[in-house]
């Protein structure tokens, strides 16, 4: 920090001593006659712009050696006592879950215990693919390293750690040190890779307890990158939720206005104006048997494809559809989020808010003082018998998300309907996205 002296060659100089330098000494060398020659205002100007100069160039020199930023590898290796399992082939199996969570496991060991252990940030296993020596892994890595640090130093020090770890830890994968491949990818091409792969949130987050979205928590930037919107004749109706660049998951019940995919537009980003993106709507399917049964809220799903590809970013991207036969247990927390009213009959907000909720069991909310034998094996109900935390109007076809052990967050329900919204013994009922998802697939292809 400078206070009254600037740095220079090591050694503190005072402002007389700079003062010094500036001085006009005449012919005769009398020191008065060439300081008042030099008038005062003249001096100052010379002292401050000297400062600010010689204050923007440590600035500067501070910010390229200190500045941190993110760095992302791609490694691969092959995994020799494993046998390739076509489950694999799929993301969202319990097959690929269980192995990507022991490969993730071992890359932290590797890097949290060795001198890299304050630049490692995450591993994300990528890709699982068949090799006659077993299976084939890619994983990208992230670390934060100081601007200043040089490309091949950096790749030196994880190259090196990465090999030598690998050697000494205890770990159940054997993994073949001659087929490991380290390549440095650039930001764009990291971002790409991890952008596209399903339930993904950048950073880490925490959650401040039970909130509601009837008044309580706003959610950041990022923090919930699969939300959207979809619009009719461009007034917010209903939340979706993002499960390819093209497709969209929603409740069927938002379409009650109509089909016609002209009036209907879609956008993206924690507000609604200005949305981080937005899309026209190419078309819009809604479940075959909705509205055909005497209970109104059975098969309330839809699916929306739009007229263009959205552009996957670390802030926009599509949540994970969970495997048809999947269970998520009662009482698990789980998080809804949208923009609806703050209250029964209120009007929707401008920027996303969540609300953390447990699942409730079919048996509990089919009881007699609750919804009285309403749910189906189509729906689900999340919140709280004692009321309080719940969606509400506006919140309709928005996700109801969970994560796994991995950190990956998948999507468990759709916002369908309720009774008001907080009240006492009346919790939010959602569509079950596991019933519903062989006929996502047959839509999708998803």
């Amino acid at each position: 920090m400078l206070h009254s002296g600037l740095w220079r060659s090591g050694r503190c100089i005072s402002q007389t001593e700079l003062l010094a330098d500036f001085s006009v000494v005449p012919s005769d060398s009398d020191p008065d006659r060439a300081m008042r020659r030099l008038e005062p205002w003249k001096i100052a100007v010379i002292v401050v712009a000297v400062i600010v100069g010689l204050a923007l160039i440590i600035g500067l020199i501070t910010f390229f050696l200190c500045n941190d930023q993110d760095r992302y590898y791609n490694v691969s290796f092959l995994i020799t006592n494993v046998n390739y399992d076509p489950q694999y082939n799929r993301q969202t199996t319990d097959e690929f879950r269980n192995l990507s969570e022991g490969i993730e496991t071992m890359m932290s060991e590797i890097f949290k215990e060795s001198f890299l252990s304050k630049r490692y940030i995450r591993s994300h296993v990528v890709n699982l693919s068949p090799d006659p020596g077993g299976v084939l892994a890619s994983v990208v890595l992230v670390f934060k390293f100081a601007s200043a640090d040089s490309e091949a130093t950096t790749w030196g020090h994880v190259n090196r750690v990465l090999r030598r770890r690998l050697k000494t830890i205890p770990t159940s994968l054997d993994v073949d040190q001659s087929t490991i491949r380290l390549t440095e990818l650039n930001k764009k091409n990291g971002d790409n890779l991890l952008n596209n792969c399903c339930g993904i949130r950048r950073q880490a987050f925490s959650f401040t307890g039970v909130e509601r979205i009837t008044g309580g928590q706003r959610a950041r930037e990022g923090e919930w990158p699969w939300q959207a919107s979809i619009q009719l004749d461009g007034s917010h109706r209903c939340g979706a939720s993002i499960i390819s660049n093209t497709w969209l998951l929603t409740a069927a019940h938002c379409f009650r206005g109509g089909t016609n995919p002209r009036r209907w537009t879609a956008s993206f980003g924690i507000l609604l104006r200005p949305p981080k993106q937005k899309k026209l709507v190419r078309r819009i399917i809604v479940h075959e048997r909705y509205g055909n049964v005497v209970v109104d809220h059975e098969h309330d799903v839809a699916v929306v494809e739009l007229a263009s590809p959205i552009e996957f970013t670390s802030d926009v991207h599509s949540v994970c559809l969970p495997e048809a036969s999947h269970i998520f247990p009662d009482n698990s927390s789980c998080f809804v989020t949208g923009w609806g009213a703050l209250e029964n009959d209120g009007y929707s907000v401008n920027q996303l808010r969540q609300a953390e909720v447990k699942i409730i069991s079919t048996e509990i909310c089919n009881s007699r003082q609750v919804y009285g034998g309403a749910i189906t094996p189509g729906m689900l109900c999340a919140g709280y018998l004692e009321g309080q935390v719940d969606a509400c109007q506006g919140d309709s076809g928005g996700p109801l998300v969970q994560a796994n052990s991995r950190g990956i967050w998948y999507l468990v329900g759709i916002v369908s309907w309720g009774d008001e919204c907080g009240k006492r013994n009346k919790p939010g009922v959602y569509t079950r996205v596991t019933y519903y998802r062989n006929w996502i697939h047959s839509k999708t292809g998803i």
